[in-house]
């Protein structure tokens, strides 16, 4: 079996609220709105994060994205208004903070100063 993708999906309350919400931590519009209740943001070419409306199943998400720089991402997230929680730190030099959609699903920033360094793929063995 082989794979293409991968899409994490936020359920949320309502889908124009939290498509706004989104824009400000990703800093652009959504790249699709593909069908009713939907919205994609291409974060790489084979990562989507997907905002679905489905009230049912609010606030149980985690969705963890990496960055290069941790304190420029939380400053940039500052400057949309999105307060993060403070970074801590985490193995091997790594370091995380996370935001909370208003439903409640997570994103968590993560920095690894060792993966980013090498340009390694954190898919890679």
């Amino acid at each position: 079996m082989s794979f293409t993708h991968v899409l994490a999906v936020a359920p949320v309350t309502a889908i124009e609220p939290a498509v706004e919400w989104y824009e400000r931590p990703l800093g652009r519009p959504a790249d699709a709105r593909p069908m009713d209740g939907l919205a994609d943001w291409h974060i790489s070419p084979y990562a989507w994060l997907q905002v679905y409306e489905s009230p049912e199943q609010t606030g149980g998400t985690l969705v963890n994205l990496v960055v290069d720089d941790l304190d420029r991402a939380l400053l940039d997230l500052a400057d949309r208004g999105i307060t993060a929680g403070e970074p801590r730190p985490g193995s091997q030099g790594v370091r995380f903070a996370s935001v909370h959609d208003p439903d409640g699903n997570r994103i968590t920033l993560i920095e690894n100063p060792v993966a980013a360094g090498r340009g390694a793929d954190p898919g890679a063995r």
